[in-house]
């Protein structure tokens, strides 16, 4: 299309490998910018990073002077910037990002557009956009997520390159680049608050007693939820316990807790125990529980109704302590018990939690307000660091002052960079700390008997009950401890760009895109059923709201955050699934318009979409929003240019079933369609896929797009045909709706797909067949021989080939497991692609070495194993064999490190 210089994520992407760095980088926690403040739906950075960039630079296709090959070659140059610009470790590497940064500005002479993220949540993309040296933009209806973008995007830059200030940290030991300064202020200003809480409360925080009666500091103290026993055999409280298991250490006894019971007495008392086998069994499973002392059951009906009623107790089975270099177990003392209602807290946060989650709730069990999943030692403890800082933004203004920092007065809200700024920016840092001590000292925390460490409320999205939960020690120095959530904010801190100015508002999305001025828009909106993250925020906000009013009143103005606006299919909320439904497409088109109508020309939209399927019984594939979503971009005037898979999760194990094959978000490449866009009959449309899909695909299978992503990839240029028309026109004048220009993709796909099995050799074809049949199941003789004859081949000929064999009125192919060791392509007299693709997965089982010898080996064979793969994945996938279809997926996903090797250059590592 004229007009416009296609970029280089319209064309093709080295999705192996940024799929790959995205993977990994669920792995990365220090330093990474998701330990700053949790929320709850992040992308990837490296996904994020990549899809930016891309969408800036020029594919060299836009260049009509080059040739075919020239265009290959400048692309694979491409792909090699950003490989290099994905990895982790290269996050702020100066020349990897100079050089990303110089291709940027090589396609917008006169400098690039702003990004905008309107739909900001966690961040990524705002600060991966400033990362590339962009100017960002981002909003967000949620203040939770606006005050995170702040602290990402707006804080770090103003004061990048400033030593710290407080008189303890010696400014002469390094250069302080980026935001450094800051995060070593927020350390000192953290330690002193630490130290001055455990003056004030450390008293509730006694020592435990040993095994030999030494004096230890506890790191958790371990509860267990109680209620009366319904049994009138028992008379007092018993413990629901879901696991009485407190380590299991590899290569040494498991520690567990053993229940004392004393039936005459009607009490339980609790013994820790090292090795052998547990006396007894969970007591509460599936919100049903058992009366340990009598074995009577006990409903979950009744254990709700005891709760709401504020009957449900609490009873100390188990203290962790720090040990010498390990974790010590010990009993609970009366002082242990008594300590932690020792003092009420001053104040407790208002609002009441959830009353519906899909990923379940505490609603229903009578903990309806958020103060209710705090102990009281929990909430006095997090009152008093609350309180702290408070206090410690005068002695940040102080010492900002008397380091130099201007005296102007102007606060952090008003864009001031000054001391009082300065001030400001701290005390906001230090409040994700006391966030992140909320989400780790509540009664929905869990002790983790594996890692032996504490979990966090928010291990999932939403607030399960939990029966037996610990109860962290905020002066230990093991896990949970205060100093512990200032450290992740430091590292965070330090590992953010801090380079160019950023801004984020708390804005409907709609009024953002609105407000924009020909900035380029990407963004990962809400879709159907997700999460509401409103309800869910709301458990930080009522901390943030008491922390950072004065610093940020006009975001902690609400005494809870904005859900009536919030962009979600929300049926609890709406008050029937439909009116969900109904408020979640208007918005949504709403905003498309916008987006439609606002995007600079020279540049592609960017919108990510959850992709999420459920399968039903018949197996069959359904995805949830997908068709509705799209017809809602292609309503609102935009064009589908590009379509691209995006995972955090790699390997064969994404096969495990149909469902596991759909990647876990799609990247949509849009443009404003064009107001000459004509109609088109069905046929046409069909014509037009069936000339232009070819080299779409051809272009996707040599940027070695995995067989697994390939339906999904090519949704994209399908849809691009569809799109570019005003609409396409059925035989009875309705519109075709997106659904079954969908099928219709897919249909084509198939064909082209189909016509590359002609170019194979007739042995190769044979085995095709029958594969898609049979698998490696016999089937009988004659049906072999007629699909040999119609393959232009004979059933002998198949035979002295090496794929199968025919025995006893039956034929099967050969399992990999029975092909001959030691086999090599130039002493096979009748050479198949058919077995160079089995003796590659062979190979690449043993070692990429192996196969990348082996592919140097069959020369012009290779790409011809490699076109079969893609062919072998499908006909696997169709039957539903996942294994079999992983080995075809694993050996092209490979594909780059072995032609690599046998070239000497880096290629991505996948394995």
């Amino acid at each position: 299309m004229a007009g416009y210089r296609s970029k280089l994520i319209e064309v093709a992407l080295p999705l192996a490998a940024i799929n790959a760095e995205a993977a990994r980088e669920k792995s990365i926690r220090h330093g990474h910018p998701s330990t700053l403040h949790l929320w709850w739906a992040r992308r990837p950075l490296a996904a994020a990073r990549a899809v930016i960039w891309a969408s800036l630079v020029d594919d060299p296709s836009s260049d009509p002077s080059l040739t075919e090959e020239e265009q290959e070659a400048e692309r694979e140059r491409l792909f090699g910037i950003l490989k290099r610009l994905v990895k982790w470790e290269n996050s702020n590497r100066a020349g990897v990002l100079a050089e990303a940064r110089a291709e940027i500005d090589r396609c917008f002479p006169e400098g690039p557009p702003p990004i905008l993220d309107p739909f900001a949540g966690g961040g990524a993309i705002p600060l991966e956009a400033q990362r590339l040296g962009l100017s960002t933009f981002a909003g967000d209806l949620n203040p939770v997520a606006v005050l995170i973008n702040k602290a990402m995007i707006e804080i770090p830059p103003r004061f990048a390159g400033c030593p710290p200030v407080h008189p303890a940290v010696d400014t002469s030991l390094k250069a302080w680049e980026r935001a450094h300064g800051l995060a070593a202020d927020v350390v000192a200003y953290g330690r002193w608050m630490r130290d001055e809480a455990e003056r004030r409360i450390g008293h509730l925080y006694p020592d435990a007693t040993g095994p030999n009666g030494e004096k230890l500091t506890p790191i958790a103290w371990i509860w267990a939820r109680t209620v009366e026993s319904p049994d009138p055999a028992w008379s007092g409280h018993v413990p629901l316990v879901a696991s009485w298991t407190l380590a299991k250490r590899h290569g040494k006894p498991s520690v567990w807790v053993e229940p004392i019971i004393d039936p005459e007495a009607q009490t339980i008392r609790y013994e820790i125990r090292e090795g052998g086998n547990e006396k007894f069994e969970k007591t509460v499973e599936r919100g049903n529980a058992t009366c340990i002392a009598t074995g009577s059951a006990i409903s979950g009906d009744y254990i709700k109704a005891e709760s709401r009623a504020d009957r449900m107790g609490q009873q100390l089975i188990a203290v962790v302590a720090e040990g010498d270099r390990t974790r010590e177990y010990c009993a609970p003392s009366e002082i242990d018990e008594l300590s932690v209602f020792a003092e009420q807290p001053r104040w407790k946060p208002e609002g009441r939690n959830p009353e519906k989650l899909s990923g379940g709730t505490v609603f229903v069990y009578g903990l309806d307000e958020w103060q209710k999943l705090f102990s009281s030692r929990q909430l006095v403890a997090l009152t008093e660091f609350s309180d702290l800082l408070g206090e410690v933004r005068g002695g940040v203004l102080d010492d900002a002052l008397s380091a130099g920092l201007t005296d102007d007065g102007r606060r952090l809200r008003d864009g001031g960079s000054g001391a009082a700024a300065y001030a400001d920016a701290v005390v906001t840092c230090l409040a994700f700390a006391i966030d992140k001590c909320a989400d780790y000292w509540s009664t929905i925390c869990t002790w983790h008997n594996s890692r032996e460490l504490i979990r966090n409320t928010f291990g999932r999205q939403a607030i399960p009950m939990t029966w037996d939960f610990a109860e962290c020690n905020p002066f230990s120095s093991s896990t949970g401890n205060w100093m512990a959530m200032v450290e992740w904010v430091r590292r965070a801190l330090e590992h953010v760009p801090a380079s160019v100015s950023g801004e984020a508002v708390q804005r409907d999305a709609r009024a953002r895109v609105r407000e924009s001025q020909s900035w380029a828009i990407s963004t990962d909106p809400p879709y159907y059923d997700n999460i509401s993250y409103a309800d869910l925020s709301d458990f930080f906000f009522v901390w943030l709201r008491r922390n950072l009013s004065d610093v940020w009143p006009d975001e902690c103005a609400t005494l809870l955050t904005p859900k009536a606006d919030e962009l979600i299919a929300n049926r609890h909320r709406a008050g029937s699934k439909e009116q969900a439904e109904k408020h979640f497409e208007s918005g949504m088109a709403e905003f498309m318009a916008e987006v439609a109508r606002s995007q600079p020309v020279d540049v592609p939209a960017t919108i990510y979409y959850a992709y999420k399927a459920t399968e039903t019984n018949e197996g069959e594939i359904r995805t949830t929003g997908w068709d509705t979503f799209l017809q809602a971009v292609l309503d609102a005037g935009l064009q589908v240019i590009r379509t691209w898979p995006m995972r955090t999760e790699l390997g064969n194990r994404l096969l495990a079933s149909k469902s596991n094959a759909l990647a876990s978000s799609i990247v949509l490449v849009c443009r404003p369609r064009p107001a000459s866009a004509t109609l088109a009959t069905r046929g046409e449309f069909i014509a037009a896929l069936r000339a232009e899909l070819p080299d779409a695909v051809r272009v996707l299978q040599s940027g070695n797009i995995a067989p697994v992503d390939m339906a999904q990839s090519t949704i994209g240029p399908g849809m691009k045909v569809f799109s570019r028309y005003a609409k396409v026109v059925e035989a009875d004048g309705s519109s075709m709706p997106v659904s079954a220009a969908l099928a219709i993709i897919n249909d084509v796909l198939g064909e082209i797909l189909d016509g590359e099995e002609a170019e194979l050799d007739a042995p190769t074809r044979f085995a095709l067949t029958w594969f898609s049949q049979h698998g490696y199941s016999p089937g009988p003789s004659g049906d072999a021989d007629s699909l040999a004859r119609a393959k232009n081949t004979s059933l002998a000929g198949i035979e002295e080939a090496g794929v199968g064999e025919a025995r006893a009125g039956e034929f099967r192919l050969y399992e990999r497991s029975e092909l001959a060791e030691g086999w090599s392509p130039t002493d096979d007299p009748r050479l198949t692609v058919w077995e160079a693709t089995q003796y590659l997965v062979i190979a690449l089982e043993h070692s990429q070495t192996e196969a990348a010898a082996l592919l140097q080996r069959l020369g012009g064979y290779g790409d011809r194993a490699r076109q079969l793969a893609y062919l072998l994945f499908q006909k696997a996938s169709d039957n539903g064999w996942a294994a079999e279809a992983g080995v075809y997926n694993g050996l092209i996903s490979a594909w780059p490190s072995l032609r690599a090797a046998d070239a000497g250059i880096e290629a991505p590592q996948l394995w």
